[in-house]
């Protein structure tokens, strides 16, 4: 939102405080709400898989082409796309009535159709390049045919999500947050009818087959608040080969698109990583690491739904010369991130084995498939605070108009890490080292990014950071937190590991004596330490619950002062 005057910056100031209502809060609330429904039915689609297909050498045909779309989710929806176009939209908005022309219709005429060529293009290579593709990914597959016809339904989701994204980021753009929160619900939804409907003629292959649906599913959530918000009668056709560009438009170029292209791709990279990895071990092995990933990357998902929200902000701060607020804002979320992600982490390093037997034991999945999942899944656990951080850091970093090369440098260096430490413990751990050098990598590139925060100029008694030569964020205080809140987690998982040990009963009743213990422990340890967020998240509760307890009081004033 723009920012007039010194009335307007005070206001949107205070609108961005963690906690605070209004808008932010509202647009919050709803991504969450659909983030964990989506979330949710995504436990539903692995359930489902688990139940249908258990974990042999056909689930792990089907995983690897489910890389294309989670390559293609990360690289088209998460994080490239997101990261070059709300900058640039935002940019667009800030400009939109400076003079004659509109240049959110210029972005959008000049942009959108050349992306859904190009994509089309890229999907229809990978279709006609199935085979090398799985030879590439998993050389040591054993399903090789079945793996190149999932990958041939998987490709189209090269085209869908490409065009999802580009819908995502311009109405996040706008201010639209519940078509793009939506999304997954849809995919989920799409994916797991078709297997329900399919698995008794097409097998696994049902599965690839509801990928492309649910792709498809995405668009149509989002298309008609798209066509309502967005200028598309006026957008095409009307810039002319050799006419000079409009005064007011935003131009994306190769210098722009490069940075954070080679960024999400190296990100997606750990992925591709593991399963080349994994296809050396007996079958089965690529479908643990699939389930313990996904199961334990969910409380990072939900410790990004509120940056998700604040991204479009940070970006139409800048692009408004409002540094401070977009400052302020990428520092609550780095702390509010890591907050939510250490107590997920918590639960799932604790709790692993019950959530894996609640979730997947039935069917063709048993209880040798649910102890090498566990296992997995608390080595996981220990790379999520850097996985987090990188995402948050990255909006951080990716905000300006200018992005920077050293992301994607920290990022390749991490991915080197994960390769080397992978190469080197996999002989000896087998899926543990994976999971142990995919953590490693990930918070090395963490550690990176934050330490490319600081600034070597000795006469602040702070270090602090430049990002896109515009802004400084505090650092010194930031890593002090981040080792409090590591510290409180530590607490709250040893305790809650005790508490599923001694506590009698069965899994449910020991997984949630689990999550309740780190629910009650992870806050009092955090007071202890004085770790940042939590003792602002509790006075914010207890503000709320004062000011609901007072509200009729002060509905009656409210009625006859509409201004206040």
């Amino acid at each position: 939102m723009a920012t007039g005057g010194g009335a307007a910056v005070t206001e949107s100031t205070v609108r961005l405080t963690p906690g605070i209502g209004g808008f932010l809060a509202r647009a919050a609330a709803l991504t969450a709400l659909l983030t964990v429904a989506g979330a949710l039915l995504g436990l539903v689609r692995d359930q489902t898989i688990a139940h249908l297909y258990g974990a042999d050498g056909a689930t792990d045909a089907f995983l690897v082409a489910w890389t294309v779309p989670e390559f293609a989710a990360t690289l088209l929806i998460d994080d490239a796309m997101a990261l070059v176009l709300v900058p640039a939209f935002s940019l667009a908005l800030a400009r939109r009535g400076t003079g004659h022309d509109d240049p959110v219709r210029d972005l959008l005429g000049a942009t959108l159709p050349r992306l859904a060529a190009a994509l089309a293009a890229v999907g229809g290579l990978l279709w006609l390049g199935a085979p090398l593709l799985v030879g590439l990914l998993a050389p040591g597959l054993a399903e090789r045919g079945l793996a190149v016809d999932c990958t041939r339904l998987t490709a189209t989701t090269v085209f869908t999500f490409g065009i999802v994204g580009y819908f995502s980021a311009a109405l996040r753009a706008h201010h639209r947050f519940w078509p793009p929160a939506a999304i997954y619900v849809a995919y989920n939804v799409g994916i797991i009818v078709t297997m329900i409907g399919l698995h008794g003629r097409w097998g696994v292959r049902a599965a690839a087959a509801g990928v492309a649906f649910g792709g498809l599913a995405m668009v149509l959530v989002q298309l008609p608040s798209f066509v309502r918000t967005l200028p598309l009668r006026r957008a095409f056709g009307r810039e002319r080969p050799g006419r000079p560009a409009r005064s007011g438009a935003v131009v994306l170029n190769a210098g722009l698109l490069a940075p954070v292209t080679f960024f999400a791709l190296t990100r997606q990279s750990q992925v591709l990583v593991e399963r080349f990895l994994g296809s050396a071990l007996p079958p089965g092995a690529i479908s643990h690491l699939n389930y313990a990933q996904k199961v334990a990357q969910m409380p990072m998902m939900l410790s990004l739904m509120a940056c998700t929200v604040t991204f479009p902000v940070v970006a139409r701060a800048l692009a408004d010369g409002d540094h401070e607020r977009a400052r302020q804002r990428i520092e609550s979320d780095l702390m509010f991130a890591a907050m939510v992600v250490l107590v997920g982490a918590a639960v799932v390093f604790a709790c692993a084995p019950g959530i894996v037997e609640i979730l997947f034991q039935r069917g063709a999945f048993d209880a040798g498939d649910t102890a090498a999942t566990a296992s997995v899944m608390r080595v996981y656990a220990i790379g999520l605070l850097g996985h987090s951080l990188v995402s948050v850091l990255g909006r951080a970093y990716f905000s300006a108009a200018r992005p920077t090369w050293f992301p994607a440098w920290a990022m390749g260096l991490g991915l080197a890490t994960t390769v080397v430490g992978g190469a080197f413990t996999l002989p000896f751990w087998g899926v543990h080292g994976i999971a142990a050098a995919n953590a490693a990598g990930i918070t090395v590139t963490a550690m990176v990014l934050l330490r490319g925060l600081r600034t070597q100029r000795r006469r602040r008694r702070h270090a602090t950071a430049r990002l896109g030569h515009s802004m400084s964020i505090g650092v010194n205080g930031l890593a002090w937190g981040l080792v409090r809140l590591v510290g409180a987690a530590a607490i709250a998982t040893a305790a809650a590991w005790g508490m599923t040990v001694v506590v009698p009963g069965g899994v449910v009743v020991t997984t949630l004596a689990g999550c309740l213990t780190v629910a009650l422990v992870f806050p009092t340890a955090a007071l202890i330490l004085r770790a940042p967020e939590v003792p602002r998240l509790l006075l914010l509760i207890e503000r709320r619950l004062r000011h609901d307890r007072c509200s009729p009081v002060r509905s009656v004033p409210s009625r006859r002062s509409p201004g206040l």
